[in-house]
């Protein structure tokens, strides 16, 4: 269908629920919880639409109730991910040829299907899961997967109409074909919206997917999965592949039909796929795309002109909702001297308020991190911060496994800038921050600029508009989401595409057209109505 004739609406944002004592949702909410933790599924393997039970069986437990089994799974050996390989080749042609309305129509409805038909369950399933409060479930896992569609055609459609220019007697396109290949989509553990975009953005491009999903969210990602294929997805475009993240790679990556890898997750684990495509490089039809979204070490740079009550309100939201468990986290602060102690006193009384628990429990703020590895990576760094000579612990520095994985959110003052803790990704909830000599301001921005390699998020608080000109020059490229008194978990949909560099990933830029438009390979096509019949030009012409 032709662009001039047929366009989608630019969508609104999906508002949020508030859960409020009283409301109808509340109550719906808690329902599908009771379903959530009352069924045990077994999760199967999914590939050209067929679901596959091999004899490995993995479980998944609660983070906050890790005897609570909530399904089992099946995972993929080396035969399955090859099948799921050859299932997304094989639908490939079909797929890629299907008219460009027709895949956003499946995609809106997969929007629609969330928000009103599985919105609790798929909360449910990521507050059970993942252990989220209600709020960042709903935030996510229901508003924002659906923004991700509907922003997702919107973009599409802003994308496809970008044509080139025509002259007299010349006619020029551009057509956006799907990559040749197929796209390996690895999903991380943290948000739901992740591992509905991660798949999909490149399936709504016209392109076909392995998808392994995290084992930690399995659960929501297997709703997830339903869902897609309730709303039309084709058997063999997505293929869900759970298991062991190195086996499912070594196999994919030595596949000459590899046209890309959309990836989020550490780090390390982004480094050692890219090795991978190096290393095979010379084997593959084309170039595999890389677009991945990794680390972070996201900073809150607070000027002695700032709203100090805004700031505390940022630091204690950007620092212990979902426990710390984004990439977005904010995890390093600095305060000027001269409002070092009206700062301290107002932490102190945010975290005498919050409180920690099960999610189920909606008083409570903070819940358990995602595992027993987790926990003891953040045990770790706070028994490292008590041990030293140029720290000192706050607020928090406990934790207890006994029954969940529950770290109390934590708060390190040091007074080296390049502290452990301020320089390295923890992934949990504990904050660390550094006092500076207020005559010292640009110098400090310019080391934390310079402290660690990530360059996600940051955020700067002041009131001189001096002040927020000269963070803004200095940390030009220390984050690739910046804001200005706000908390640097903020971005949305549709209003600020997110994505870092240096160590944080490729900047692709998530919810945007900057995206989308890595999944495609534009072919130029250029007709000429009158050729010309002479090979000559005018300046061969004798005087």
């Amino acid at each position: 269908m032709n662009n001039s004739l047929f366009s989608f609406a630019k969508p609104v944002n999906e508002p949020s629920m508030s859960y409020a004592p009283g409301c109808p949702e509340r109550e719906l909410l808690k329902e599908a919880i009771k379903q959530i933790t009352s069924e045990q599924p077994e999760i199967p393997i999914i590939i050209n639409g067929e679901e596959i039970r091999t004899g490995n069986v993995g479980r998944i437990v609660m983070p906050h109730d890790h005897s609570h089994v909530l399904a089992s799974y099946r995972k993929a050996g080396a035969a399955e991910v090859q099948a799921a390989a050859e299932a997304a080749l094989a639908s490939h042609d079909m797929w890629s040829s299907m008219a460009w309305t027709e895949r956003a129509s499946i995609v809106l409805k997969i929007a629609e299907l969330i928000d009103k038909k599985y919105r609790y369950i798929l909360n449910a399933a990521t507050m059970m899961g993942q252990s989220k409060s209600v709020w960042q479930a709903e935030i996510e896992a229901a508003s924002e997967t659906v923004d991700y569609f509907r922003f997702g055609v919107h973009c599409m459609n802003e994308l496809y109409r970008e044509q080139p220019a025509s002259e007299e007697g010349v006619i020029n396109r551009l057509e956006y074909r799907p990559l040749e290949g197929f796209i390996y989509a690895i999903s991380p553990f943290n948000f739901t919206a992740l591992a509905a975009n991660l798949p999909m953005a490149p399936v709504m491009m016209g392109n076909t997917v392995v998808w392994k999903p995290a084992t930690t969210s399995l659960l929501s990602s297997y709703y997830l999965m339903k869902i897609f294929m309730e709303a039309g997805v084709p058997a063999g475009v997505l293929n869900f592949v759970p298991g062991s993240g190195s086996d499912i790679t070594s196999v994919l990556l030595g596949r000459q039909e590899l046209a890309g890898i959309h990836f989020t997750g550490s780090t390390e684990v982004f480094r050692d796929l890219w090795k991978g495509v190096s290393d095979n490089l010379s084997s593959y039809r084309s170039y595999p795309r890389l677009v991945g979204e990794t680390g972070g070490k996201d900073f809150i740079f607070i000027h002695k002109s700032a709203d100090i009550k805004a700031a505390a309100a940022a630091i204690a939201r950007g620092a212990f909702e979902y426990q710390g468990q984004k990439c977005s986290a904010t995890s390093r602060g600095y305060v000027p001297a001269s409002r070092w102690e009206e700062l301290k006193s107002e932490l102190a009384y945010i975290m005498g308020e919050i409180k920690t628990g099960d999610p189920r429990d909606f008083g409570n703020f903070v819940n358990a991190v995602i595992d027993e590895a987790s926990f003891d990576n953040c045990m770790s760094y706070i028994k490292y911060a008590e041990e030293a000579d140029n720290a000192e612990i706050l607020f928090g520095g406990s934790g207890d496994k006994s029954r969940g994985y529950f770290v109390q959110p934590t708060i390190i003052k040091t007074s080296d800038p390049h502290f452990k803790s301020m320089e390295e990704e923890i992934f949990g909830p504990i904050f660390t921050l550094y006092v500076y000599e207020d005559e010292k301001y640009e110098e400090t921005l310019r080391i934390c600029d310079g402290t660690s390699p990530y360059a996600l998020t940051g955020a700067i608080f002041a009131g001189e508009r001096k002040a927020i000109d000269s963070a803004e020059k200095i940390l030009k490229y220390a984050a690739g989401n910046f804001y200005i008194n706000d908390k640097t978990t903020a971005a949305s949909i549709g209003l600020q595409p997110f994505g870092g560099a240096r160590s944080s990933g490729t900047n692709d830029k998530a919810g945007s057209k900057l995206n989308l438009i890595r999944w495609t390979s534009p072919r130029t096509i250029k007709e000429n109505l009158l050729p010309p019949h002479d090979f000559s030009y005018p300046y061969m012409m004798k005087e």
